[in-house]
């Protein structure tokens, strides 16, 4: 699955969260990527930049681990898996 995929729906995800919450600004996004996903931690880094500008998540710290398991249900996925923000 390629990034330009990806980034949007991780975005609205985020911004959702952000929403829920009444945030003014997303302070930190931690994120698993596949073990398939086809990205490294580097270029997502690159990415989200690109995408969160103009966003509540723009500067947001990004705390990026990689899966090893090829087999995992999410192996082909960006997995949120925390939001930090300040209201």
């Amino acid at each position: 699955m390629h990034e330009s995929s990806l980034i949007p729906d991780l975005m609205e995800k985020i911004n959702q969260v952000a929403l829920d919450n009444g945030a003014q600004k997303v302070t930190a996004v931690e994120l698993v990527i596949g073990a398939m996903a086809g990205i490294s931690p580097d270029h997502l880094r690159e990415h989200f930049d690109e995408a969160a500008m103009g966003t509540s998540a723009q500067g947001a710290e990004l705390r990026i681990s990689v899966a090893d398991d090829p087999l995992s249900e999410d192996a082909f996925a960006i997995r949120l898996l925390a939001v930090e923000v300040d209201t």
